[in-house]
């Protein structure tokens, strides 16, 4: 772990991308690619409220 982090309070982690292949073109209701866009919103929110609780720490 970082020591500029808190451990007791880590930055949220960002979501690991999918590949390309990964989404199979069918038009799925849960398709792989829809799930990541809504991690990465949750990302954003968690990191907003991380940044606000420590806004000395460097950016993750």
């Amino acid at each position: 772990m970082d020591p500029a982090f808190p451990i007791d309070d880590p930055p949220p982690v960002r979501p690991v991308e999918p590949d390309p292949g990964d989404c199979c073109g069918e038009g799925c209701v849960h398709c792989v690619l829809d799930r990541y866009d809504e991690a990465m919103e949750r990302y954003h929110v968690a990191l907003a409220a991380w940044r606000a609780r420590h806004p000395e720490a460097p950016a993750p």
